[in-house]
């Protein structure tokens, strides 16, 4: 039985997650699912509408400017802790959530795991849906970088930001 860990109040804007060992968090990272880009871009592509079979929550935080996913939401990882509730009350009937950050590595892996958490407690109490939570392997940089130029998968892209030179 899964139990809810602890929230600690944030010291500072990097310490917005669960204190874990180094140990717990990569076996946690090993249990994540992950979508590749062009799996993700499918998706998006599809009949599926986002809001209602499926969501991208991008939790990068002002490295958020210069581009994001089509449709998706930012939850800055700085706060997210505190909003978990409410996004998981928000995507409640949503059966499928992608989260994301820049590379995926860190911010990314840690979002989808606390909300899973959350939502796992939930399902458990007969309180939410079966549903899936996906990390989007290499973050919003790969994804950029493969369909930057697709309006259908990228808004408000700034090369600025990205420059060309980072291209899968």
């Amino acid at each position: 039985m899964l139990r809810p860990l602890p929230r600690p109040a944030p010291r500072h804007s990097a310490s917005l997650f669960h204190p874990i060992s180094q140990l717990s968090f990569l076996r946690a990272a090993r249990m994540l699912k992950w979508i590749n880009p062009d799996e993700l871009a499918a998706m998006i592509k599809s009949d599926k509408v986002p809001m209602h079979d499926y969501c991208i929550v991008d939790v990068r935080d002002d490295d958020w400017r210069g581009g994001n996913i089509k449709g998706s939401f930012n939850s800055p990882s700085h706060d997210f802790l505190h909003k978990v509730d409410d996004l998981v009350e928000r995507t409640k009937a949503v059966p499928t959530v992608i989260f994301h950050c820049a590379l995926s590595q860190v911010r990314g892996p840690k979002a989808a795991r606390i909300y899973s958490e959350t939502r796992d407690i939930l399902q458990s109490k007969g309180e939410d849906t079966p549903h899936e939570v996906y990390v989007l392997r290499g973050g919003f940089q790969d994804f950029q970088a493969k369909f930057r130029d697709d309006p259908q998968l990228v808004e408000n892209w700034d090369k600025e930001v990205w420059g060309t030179e980072l291209s899968i």
